[in-house]
């Protein structure tokens, strides 16, 4: 059974005051109160709290479809989704890793074509299931996605799957076009919270795991969380450690590691914390995937949380953290069907922390925003045939470099990149973070060159750092990032692709699209007065190896 031990220095009293406080509050999860939020609709939103037990009682059909996907033979299964509708399956993959015997599992998430265009490389098409999740089928990037390998795959019904809710435009589509088979989510159930639904399972499923274990393990975590002994209660515990800590300590960096298997996890989490709690100027902010350090490197801004499967080593950075009071959260999980475990807990915990924070944590305001933004840029390009990038502030070689009028005055006087990384992340003070955002292809040499670039920053200025990449961020951290506190510091990354991918509709391209998306957000984080400037690549190889040099010269 997975556990939760909590070593937090100095705000033990203050999270042990807020069980006692708390222990009147909390049924009101369970009866599906809003007055435990803002009173705004959140009992709307609370259909995870019973989907496990009545999903159980449905297992045949997802018994049914996976001895169907084992007996066709399908070599490859390609998950097109957006967010929550695909970051928790990607984190069962690649925590199962491929099983013997069945498909091999991918998540699409990107409208980067050379991201798309690397993994059709690695597919045989008539080989390969295609199952597209989103529950109000008006999202953007699993429609041109589906749209694309849809006519890729000849316009063949059969080889598609939806996942969708009730009444939804795709289901319309998935009917007329013969798709093989339409699972239904649960509407009550944000697309975040919906891993333990046919969101996640139906993948689960494509990809040969138990998915009966699954739900018995996130079952047994369902009734630990129903317990108003808060003290025993796992997702009580972490939501009012997340929640207080923040609060009343500033802790508000959530510093995510995990063992080398379920590392993936720290993804799902990132958006299930962000897009939850970063709003009306308050919130979490995650930090996956930073290296941990020695305790030097830390300001008092941070809580670390590690998620450790128990058959494998513990980083030592966790004990030098605990005895320097850094509050350390650790989660252990005997085994990996223990992630529904992990899954339920997390989803109490940040509903919890939202309510101590005082927001909806249903909800995501500024996703939309951006959505708008970008619908507005690529109606424009439909209209001009070009996106409006106005004039950069400066040119260096291959790479352009772009501020508004605001964030311009503070790069007055520079003469190279070096001068104007110095003076942008030279507005740094303690308590801020800093978050790189590429719109580029999320590839290992291009995560290795975000990775060195963020632990640069992180070793010089002692504040956390953030490496994303977009689009999958806009419907996670990307919410956090403009609506939350404004403390964050931003690079937005893009680049010319390497070669473009034309829409199934023919009127443009994936490449415009990534493009319009990158310039909708830059546009919003301007307008949401944050401290941000963006890079444009020429050659993206080349350009983050000078931003790389530039840096170290601006750092030394």
């Amino acid at each position: 059974m997975i556990s939760l031990e909590t070593a937090l220095a100095d705000g033990v009293a203050d999270v042990e005051a807020a069980v006692a406080a708390w222990r009147a509050k909390f049924p009101k999860l369970w009866t599906k109160d809003k007055s435990l939020w803002t009173g705004a609709g959140e009992d709307r939103w609370l259909g995870w709290l019973d989907i496990v037990a009545r999903e159980k009682r449905d297992l045949d059909a997802l018994r049914a479809f996976a001895d169907g996907v084992k007996r066709d033979g399908w070599r490859d299964v390609v998950l097109i989704g957006m967010g929550g509708s695909s970051l928790g399956s990607e984190v069962l993959a690649q925590s199962f890793g491929h099983r013997t015997g069945w498909p091999r599992f991918h998540a699409l998430d990107s409208t980067s074509p050379d991201q798309i265009g690397t993994l059709e490389s690695k597919l045989d098409l008539a080989r390969t299931l295609f199952i597209v999740a989103s529950k109000s089928g008006s999202t953007l990037e699993p429609n041109i996605l589906k749209d694309y390998f849809f006519a890729r795959a000849g316009n063949t019904g059969p080889r598609f799957i939806a996942i969708t809710d009730p009444g939804s435009s795709m289901e319309k589509e998935a009917r007329e076009k013969g798709y093989a088979h339409i699972f239904y989510g649960e509407p009550s159930i944000g697309g975040r919270y919906s891993v333990l639904s046919r969101f996640g399972l139906v993948p689960a499923a494509a990809m040969g795991l138990d998915v009966a274990r699954l739900l018995a393990s996130a079952g047994e975590m369902v009734a630990r969380c129903k317990t108003d002994d808060l003290a025993n209660n796992p997702g009580a515990m972490l939501g009012l450690s997340l929640g207080v800590l923040a609060t009343e300590f500033g802790r508000d960096k959530i510093t995510i590691s995990a063992s080398p298997s379920l590392v993936s996890v720290g993804g799902w989490l990132e958006q299930l914390i962000a897009e939850s709690t970063g709003k009306i100027g308050r919130g979490l902010i995650p930090v996956d995937m930073e290296p941990l350090a020695d305790p030097s490197f830390y300001g008092s801004d941070r809580i670390f949380l590690h998620v450790q499967l128990a058959s494998e080593n513990e980083p030592d950075a966790l004990d030098a953290l605990a005895k320097a009071n850094q509050p350390v959260i650790r989660i252990v999980l005997q085994d990996v069907y223990e992630l529904g475990q992990l899954f339920f807990m997390s989803e109490v915990a940040v509903a919890i922390a939202g309510a101590v924070l005082g927001i909806n944590p249903f909800d995501q305001p500024d996703v939309e925003t951006s959505k708008v933004k970008s619908r507005e840029l690529t109606k424009a390009f439909e209209v001009s045939g070009k996106l409006p990038f106005g004039e950069p502030f400066f040119r260096f070689g291959g790479i352009s470099l772009y501020a508004d009028a605001r964030n311009a005055r503070a790069l007055e006087g520079c003469n190279t990149l070096t001068d104007c990384l110095r003076a942008h992340f030279g507005r740094a003070k303690a308590g801020d973070y800093v978050a790189l955002l590429a719109f580029i292809e999320q590839s290992k040499a291009h995560f290795d060159q975000l990775q060195v670039i963020r632990t640069r920053l992180r070793d010089k200025f002692k504040i956390a750092t953030c490496a994303e990449f977009g689009p999958r961020f806009l419907h996670s951290t990307g919410q956090a990032y403009k609506g939350g506190p404004n403390s964050g510091i931003f690079v937005t990354l893009t680049a010319e692709p390497k070669q473009d991918i034309k829409l199934a509709s023919g009127k443009m391209t994936f490449g415009i699209v990534q493009q319009a998306q990158a310039l909708g957000d830059f546009e919003v984080l301007n307008e949401r007065g944050r401290r941000a400037i963006r890079l444009h690549f020429e050659d993206v190889g080349q350009g983050l190896s000078q931003f790389g040099r530039a840096l170290d010269a601006a750092l030394a």
